[in-house]
């Protein structure tokens, strides 16, 4: 079975990560599957992402057995890292709205895991650890990169050296996750979300996407050009201009 699983149904892509008694927490395998499961999300029929998890904790980032069951730990855990980090590099890329649950625990590299979806929906139970020290390790799968983007540089600092555990109102208060809901909510929140995508503007929701989180990259004003020919592109597709329509009629 394999550990990270996709299904598509009227427009949207749900990826569910599937090893609840390892906290899905990632080994090699498994970041292969969730590789996959991101090359599968081209179709035209994807018009919106749901990321979610079995089990009772959304992800405790890698799998330290895994690892340490290797011949050569350092060499797997290169491989481990780099093909996940790339998986999901690859998912937040995708022109397509992405929409995470979370519940239970997310940890270490499973903050990356969360942090490639642009909405996050946290249940208000789940804990938030970068957890990496207390195992020695560094962080990784984008977790240094995207992490102090989410929450500034200093939070960041402070949750990657102090051990500090965040519930799920303190990451929402520090912008680590987007909204709480209450805990039997989550799923019809999620479900509700990637719905309102799906029946919307997909299109124009994908170049917002690819405005903001390319904005990192470019000057002031590289971002403003990019704006100008992308909205100019945007009025003549057909999704905009029936939109547009619907809009003046009111």
């Amino acid at each position: 079975m394999a550990a990270v699983n996709l299904d598509i149904a009227d427009g949207v892509a749900h990826i569910v990560l599937t090893r609840p008694d390892q906290a899905n927490a990632f080994d090699l395998p498994a970041a292969r599957d969730m590789a996959a499961a991101v090359e599968g999300l081209a179709g035209d029929d994807v018009r919106a992402i749901t990321l979610t998890a079995q089990g009772k904790r959304f992800c405790a980032g890698g799998d330290v057995r895994s690892f340490l069951a290797a011949d050569d730990p350092s060499a797997y855990l290169l491989e481990l890292a780099t093909v996940l980090e790339a998986a999901l590099r690859a998912l937040a890329d995708t022109p397509k709205p992405v929409v995470a649950g979370v519940r239970g625990a997310v940890a270490g590299a499973g903050l990356g895991v969360m942090l490639s979806a642009d909405v996050i929906i946290a249940a208000e139970s789940t804990k938030f650890v970068m957890a990496y020290p207390g195992i020695g390790m560094t962080p990784d799968c984008g977790v240094s990169y995207l992490v102090p983007r989410a929450i500034g540089q200093q939070r960041a600092l402070e949750f990657a050296l102090t051990g500090r555990v965040l519930t799920a109102p303190e990451a929402r208060d520090w912008g680590l996750v987007t909204t709480v809901v209450a805990d039997d909510e989550l799923e019809p929140a999620v479900e509700d979300m990637a719905r309102t995508w799906a029946d919307s503007a997909p299109a124009a929701l994908g170049q917002a996407k690819r405005l903001i989180r390319g904005a990192w990259d470019l000057t002031g004003p590289q971002t403003g050009a990019d704006e100008s020919a992308t909205i100019a592109a945007a009025v003549t597709t057909d999704e905009a201009q029936r939109l547009v329509r619907a809009f003046t009629s009111r």
